[in-house]
């Protein structure tokens, strides 16, 4: 039921929900995608390492230049609107991915779905910050990363049974479909709900401040670079190296790869699942009362960098388990992303969940082409395929130790906002 002034409950509440992660699934299908197709890529069009992670990192390129503007759009004119208009310009990149021969139509058309889909993940978190109770925050974002999740999933063993008997270019023109669709469900189905809830909201309309309330945070600061070095980098990895490292180093064929990753992302689902599950019980939040949440973050990205160190020093067929392990205790940035949300006024949401958002697609958009530029810079300097790749993951395991090192060493260890963001 909505009622002016309350937060959503019940079957409407659960209808929100499933509208705003219906989309999300797209986008992050649409991210993880390239993992799968990058062998094809790469026949079709003789691309490079390097090629193939600049045209890959093109989503993170215009995903991340919207999410300044996105913020703004998302506190003045509400989620629904914004997030279904965007969508039509997913659709029409998906298209163009589709029709192009050329390296530069790809990167256009892939940078054009980064646009379209930029909206997704950040139009959920700012209608749920308003439209929920504070305690089900992190509840609600692992669940729209369980959608997120889903979506990896769809995009490795079925888009890999799908290549063999249509090819990759009729799978993006069903996507252009698919996401015409969710355009429309985001702009119907919400109307009467964002109406409600607009017409009991007493919160204050946002200044014209910009974003210098939010950059000029050092809370925000310090958070924003440990999310743009292992969040951001876990998404570079997950949506593309992840498949040419199980095939390169772990010998795997595409269809053992898209196996090792539909395993993966399985479990990491069920580990956001679980962390909907534990984090309202037992993680703080402003007064309440568990464990702390940059503890508990801490600990989790410190079993991640140790991980994939394991992953990197032993080379076997066996070690894709490892990648699980990984997914495991990465799945912690949720609470990250979410406190950073917690920390600023409601009327501030939009624009503190974009800002915190485009520097994980900068994070991940430098990873992703990064880790490309790497493999071939050490081929050429003559090792092999194999040890081009470990070492290129090698460099960025340091970047990961040197980022969490200034993150426990900062002095800034709580949000100035956050209990006062809380009733």
């Amino acid at each position: 039921m909505v009622e002016g002034g309350s937060y959503l409950e019940g079957r409407t509440a659960l209808r929100v929900v499933a509208v705003f992660a219906a989309a999300y699934f797209l986008s992050y299908a649409l991210r993880a995608i390239n993992a799968v197709i990058a062998p094809a890529l790469m026949t079709d069009l003789d691309l490079s390492n390097a090629d193939l992670g600049l045209l890959s990192s093109a989503y993170f390129v215009g995903f991340g230049c919207m999410q300044l503007p996105i913020g703004v759009w998302l506190d003045r004119y509400g989620a629904r609107r914004i997030e279904s208009a965007l969508l039509l310009f997913a659709a029409l990149g998906a298209a163009i991915f589709a029709s192009s021969s050329s390296l530069a139509g790809l990167w256009c058309g892939r940078a054009l779905i980064g646009v379209g889909v930029s909206a997704c993940l950040m139009a959920a978190l700012k209608a749920y910050r308003g439209w929920y109770a504070p305690e089900r925050q992190s509840q609600l974002a692992s669940w729209m990363l369980v959608s997120g999740t889903i979506g990896a999933l769809s995009s490795t063993v079925p888009v890999a049974m799908l290549l063999p008997r249509v090819g990759w270019r009729m799978v993006f023109w069903g996507i252009a479909l698919a996401l015409l669709a969710a355009a429309l469900l985001v702009f119907t189905r919400l109307r009467d709900v964002e109406r409600a809830m607009a017409a009991g909201d007493s919160a204050a309309a946002p200044g014209d401040h910009g974003y210098a309330e939010i950059f000029r945070d050092p809370y925000f600061r310090r958070m924003a670079v440990l999310g743009a070095v292992h969040q951001g980098g876990f998404m570079a990895i997950q949506s593309l190296w992840a498949g040419p490292w199980m095939v390169t180093v772990l010998g795997m064929s595409v269809q053992e790869a898209s196996r090792a990753l539909f395993a993966f992302n399985f479990c990491l689902m069920l580990s956001y699942l679980g962390l909907s599950w534990w984090a309202p019980r037992h993680v703080a939040y402003g007064k309440r009362p568990g464990l702390p949440v940059l503890r508990v973050v801490a600990i989790g990205l410190a079993g991640s960098v140790f991980v994939q160190c394991l992953m990197i020093l032993l080379p076997f067929g066996w070690s894709w388990l490892l990648w699980i392990v990984f997914g495991l205790m990465i799945t912690v940035t949720t609470l990250a992303q979410t406190h950073v949300s917690l920390a600023f006024p409601p009327s501030l949401a939009g624009r503190a969940n974009s800002a915190f958002n485009l520097t994980l697609f900068i994070g991940a958009f430098s990873v992703q082409w990064g880790i490309g530029l790497l493999i071939d810079l050490f081929a050429h300097l003559g090792l092999s395929a194999v040890d081009a790749m470990r070492l290129a993951m090698a460099c960025y395991v340091v970047l990961q130790t040197a980022a969490l090192a200034m993150f426990l060493a900062g002095k800034n260890r709580t949000a100035p906002a956050l209990s006062a963001a809380l009733p």
